[in-house]
């Protein structure tokens, strides 16, 4: 089948199909550019070093340090002392250096262009990397509370603009993800309905199916039974919907707004108060917050509990499990259930310190008081944008994704999922490659895939399962420039138009990458892969010079 051409595209307004062409064919700096990665015959850390290579030596102690303080080995029970010096990779420095060096060059992720939706993820400043290094690095957590007043203090001060973005009276930092801080609510959640006597009673929680699906996920691991509303004709469930699900048996609401498919729930305080006349509480998981920061609360919308993803929005950087940190914020009422510890601060002495005795807390959910890293660079992210700056970036947010859906909307075998939504999309839209695909046997990997040609990151798709065929959900979020949104959307008009003329380019992508296809069933595969020293060792034996 031949690329439809724009012409053949029936328009309703000739003006606007001008207006848009005109924006395309006058871009500034908007052309995909040539690429291709950089390739290492680069071997694992493991498969590298010889014996007796260092990448650091310590002097022997001083014979008065020794005799002062004595051996590093008599600190150490029995029972955990070696008995033989660990078998390690033995690697000098420089060939550390140069094999990840050599790995980050074949990395393509953020060093170009990356709208990964549902997350939000954004530029992570390399400053706070140093800031890290320099003030947090030598802290350890079970110092004593006078000598941490400046971390403490950073997290005090991160709690209450929190506080003021949300409406909520205290947070937590200890959840270490976004689906910590929904396991944290149910579990707290549980302790609340037992506290008033209800826990037998209220046994269901209510989600929507395009809220994220560590939602159901938690509340089925808390024990409850979870109630899912379908979307109806807007891409969200009707108000009616709601009330039928509801009942005397409701524990609680758990929902994203706008949902994963970039559409904003207009009913959601009318959804608050039906809940609340039940007698359940309500949970407002903000990961999609990029849209809204600054410019409506949680609590004043009348949720009970909310979080932020402060690996995400908030300027950090994540990657595959880690690290990340949720910040769990939630009304007084049900602050003696969060996690311990809390960090306190008594304006009579000017001291922080942290709060272990609060006996109705669900408990710890991760070690210690949360990653401090990502809290410390949360704090600088919220410094530095200030309260104008976080309500404008969440204006550019949702403007950058409207300006993208205009340049995506004729491209070949390309549509909008809930095509009939009248209301604009908020900081994502999901699409669907479906047509494409029919007919030309090209899916949404093998777009993806060809995307990093361009020197552009791989886009994120959609939670599983999937509702939309091949599926596709991009996020400018509030970084990326005019002519970065641009080149985003000519790559991917490129890639289509390509798939109709020479399908098997795209299905045999990626050709300028560093690999130009990963074998998925050696990854399947755990016999052929190792993670750890120990592993590599067990499977593939000594490793021979």
């Amino acid at each position: 089948m031949s690329t439809p051409s724009t012409d053949e595209r029936p328009r309703d307004d000739e003006a606007e199909r001008a207006t848009n062409e005109g924006a395309r064919e006058g871009r500034r700096g908007g052309t995909v550019r040539e690429y291709h990665a950089k390739v290492w015959d680069e071997p694992s850390i493991m498969e590298m070093g010889a014996a007796g290579r260092r990448g650091i030596t310590f002097p022997e102690a001083e014979s008065a340090v020794r005799d002062t303080v004595g051996s590093a080995a008599d600190y150490l029970p029995d029972a955990v002392a070696r008995e033989d010096d660990p078998a390690l990779p033995e690697v000098a420095e420089p060939f550390v250096v140069r094999h990840y060096l050599h790995l980050a060059q074949e990395t393509l992720g953020f060093t170009n262009i990356s709208m990964w939706g549902t997350c939000t993820m954004k530029y992570a400043p390399t400053m706070n990397e140093q800031l890290e290094k320099r003030h947090l690095s030598n802290l350890h957590p079970r110092q004593d509370d006078d000598t941490l007043q400046g971390m403490l203090e950073i997290a005090h001060e991160l709690d209450g603009y929190l506080q003021e973005l949300s409406g909520m009276d205290r947070f937590s930092f200890q959840p270490a993800s976004g689906t910590q801080s929904a396991f944290v609510f149910t579990s707290l959640l549980r302790k609340y309905l037992e506290d008033r006597g209800e826990l037998d009673q209220r046994t269901e929680i209510v989600t929507t199916l395009y809220s994220h699906a560590c939602l159901p996920a938690t509340a089925d691991v808390a024990g409850f039974d979870v109630v899912t509303l379908q979307p109806g004709e807007n891409s969200y469930p009707s108000t009616e919907a709601l009330e039928a699900a509801v009942s005397e048996k409701t524990a609680a609401l758990m929902i994203v707004n706008p949902n994963d498919l970039g559409v904003y729930n207009p009913n959601v305080d009318e959804w608050v108060d039906i809940v609340h006349d039940a007698g359940g509480l309500c949970f407002y998981d903000q990961a999609n917050f990029n849209s809204t920061m600054g410019i409506s609360r949680a609590r004043d919308v009348g949720f009970d509990a909310s979080h932020y993803m402060l690996h995400k929005t908030f300027g950090n950087p994540k990657g595959g499990l880690g690290p990340a940190a949720g910040a769990f914020g939630c009304r007084e009422e049900l602050v003696e259930y969060l996690p311990t510890p809390l960090v306190e601060y008594d304006e009579a002495d000017d001291h922080y310190s942290l709060d272990y005795d609060r006996p109705n807390s669900v408990g710890k959910v991760r070690e210690f008081w949360g990653n401090l890293p990502l809290v410390m660079k949360a704090y600088v992210w919220v410094r530095s944008m200030g309260a104008e700056g976080i309500v404008e970036a969440s204006n550019l947010s949702v403007l950058g994704n409207n300006y993208l859906e205009t340049l995506l909307e004729d491209v070949p075998g390309l549509a909008k999922t809930v095509e009939n939504v009248t209301q604009r999309r908020m900081e994502m839209t999901r699409y669907s490659w479906g047509e494409l695909f029919e007919d030309t046997g090209v899916s949404t990997v093998d777009i993806r895939r060809r995307l990093t040609d361009f020197g552009i990151d791989a886009y994120w798709m959609s939670h599983d399962p999937w509702t939309y065929d091949e599926p596709f959900t991009p996020e400018p979020g509030e970084m990326h420039s005019k002519e970065n949104i641009e080149t985003y959307a000519e790559a991917l008009r490129r890639i289509a138009e390509e798939a109709y003329d020479d399908p098997e380019r795209v299905k045999t992508a990626p050709h300028n990458q560093s690999i130009d296809r990963v074998d998925e069933e050696r990854i399947d595969d755990p016999d052929q892969w190792a993670m750890t020293w120990r592993a590599y060792q067990r499977k593939f034996g000594d490793h021979e010079d």
